[in-house]
């Protein structure tokens, strides 16, 4: 019970935080006089009372969090905040069942950018900043922001940033203390998306958009304030300001940030993901291009390029933003799509899936169980930008691939017994394990995921929080050994 209330404590001072993100949509709301003013004030005072309380009543526990305090808090974290989020849905639209709202709200601080909502463009904006908003929090990690503030309250943060950090290779650090690492993150962060809030509105976006579509762009969330998405515009301008800083952000930061401090591009070519990521994400363009063309979807390969590559480089990197209904383009295509959302972002990025590494690890482990096979004698390390592997980590990676296959398929299980067809069952939980948004069918681009029953839409909610710690961050907290002392 100590190491509950310890982490309620610091659980309670997170709330707090959370309920001061409120007030840029409340400012806005106010600003427009829209509709949903209310809305806001009382899930603001809401929000900071239930963290006060939380804090107050746990406060005689507060200590250093230990290894396992840490996973429980980020579990606790991914999992509650979702509730005060879904306040503002629920008070503006009290027609919306709790299992919407959480999952709307979760969709957003797992940045993942399904959407059970319609008529976007009739939403107060407010609501609609509200929801880009919990996605570009979301994107480099609530925790990761609390890492950075909490040390000043008396709460050291190691524990929490390591649990939350996605990738394999956690324990690099990018400077000597966690909360320096945090700051140094949260400022590459910010000034990207300023610098996205710029391109777009001088691409032709207003402002609000602007400012909306930065968000949910640099988080690679995917929200978008049309329910046409990127064809509101119809601007190869505006997607091409968007294909540049989905790449971006596709990449690991901790590489941005160490291109900031070393005035060069280098460490942008010594990490072993971004070269891949590129070179995959380009040939899939330019793959995907020739073969639209030729299948003419579309009557000239410069269309066809156009919107090859932003549907692509949306999906791959596990945005989620649309320009087309593209599933309606030959199945191969959408296909391809969806697979290479399992797996193109980098770790350390904004993106879902298993990430490069982990999939550049499996692939040459591959390789060297087929060396072993013919050479039983030999010495072949695994390596990966000219280091090797620990045999740990590759441990690890198999073990993450065997859980993330078999999560997939016991879900996707779940979903055709409640009653859903395999396509729209199986691609919605790849959607939201992999924190990409839409799926196929019945939840493709050009739908929501109202149609799913409260059931399934508390399935997928599991999924995307799933997806979002990376499987192993949650489920570790419902094992014994977890509670044992």
């Amino acid at each position: 019970m100590n190491r509950l209330f310890a982490v309620t404590n610091v659980l309670g001072m997170v709330v707090m935080i959370f309920g001061l993100t409120m007030l840029p949509p409340l400012a806005l709301s106010f600003w427009t006089d829209d509709s949903a003013l209310f809305a806001y004030h009382q899930s603001f005072v809401i929000t900071l009372f239930c963290g006060l309380v939380m804090t107050m009543a746990t406060r005689w526990y507060r200590r250093e969090l230990q290894v396992r305090d840490g996973f429980l808090l980020v579990v606790l974290v991914w999992s509650v905040l979702p509730i005060f989020a879904t306040l503002p849905f629920m008070f503006f639209m009290p027609q919306l069942s709790f299992a919407d709202a959480y999952f709307e709200a979760a969709s957003g601080i797992t940045t993942t950018g399904a959407t059970i909502l319609s008529s976007l463009d009739s939403l107060p904006p407010s609501i609609n900043l509200w929801r880009c908003e919990l996605q570009w929090l979301g994107g480099m990690g609530l925790i990761v922001l609390a890492v950075a503030i909490l040390p000043l309250l008396g709460v050291g943060g190691r524990q929490m940033f390591k649990a939350e950090t996605p990738g394999p290779m956690k324990d690099t650090k990018l400077t000597p203390r966690i909360a320096e690492t945090a700051k140094a993150l949260w400022l590459i962060y910010a000034g990207l998306t300023l610098s996205c809030i710029i391109a777009y509105r001088l691409a032709g976006m207003d402002w609000i958009d602007a400012v909306m579509h930065a968000f949910t762009t640099l988080s690679l969330g995917g929200v978008s304030s049309h329910d046409a998405s990127f064809g509101y515009w119809d601007s190869a301008l505006i997607e091409c300001v968007a294909i540049f800083f989905m790449l971006v952000a596709g990449l690991n930061f901790a590489s941005h940030f160490l291109v900031w401090r070393a005035k060069s591009f280098l460490p942008y070519r010594n990490d072993p993901e971004a070269g891949m990521f590129i070179m995959i994400t380009a040939a899939s363009c330019i793959g995907l291009t020739f073969y639209l063309w030729l299948m003419e979807v579309y009557p000239d390969p410069l269309t066809a390029l156009r919107f090859a590559s932003f549907n692509t480089v949306s999906i791959a990197t596990s945005t989620g933003y649309s320009s087309t209904d593209y599933y309606l383009w030959p199945i191969f295509a959408p296909l391809w799509m969806l697979f290479l959302s399992s797996f193109c972002s980098s770790s350390g990025s904004t993106g879902g899936g298993i990430k490069m590494i982990r999939a550049q690890i499996l692939f040459k482990q591959v390789f060297r169980e087929m060396i072993l096979i013919m050479h039983p004698q030999a010495i072949s390390p695994v390596k990966v930008g000219g280091s090797v592997v620990p045999n740990r980590i590759v441990f690890a990676v198999l073990a993450f691939l065997s859980i993330y296959i078999a999560s997939i398929a016991s879900m996707t299980l779940i979903l055709t017994l409640s009653g859903l067809d395999l396509v729209t069952a199986l691609s919605a939980i790849v959607a939201c394990i992999n924190n990409l948004g839409p799926g196929f069918s019945q939840v493709g681009p050009a739908t929501t995921f109202s149609v799913l029953t409260d059931f399934q839409i508390w399935v997928c909610s599991f999924a995307m929080l799933l997806g979002r710690l990376e499987l192993f961050t949650l489920l570790i907290v419902f094992t014994p050994a977890f509670w044992r002392k």
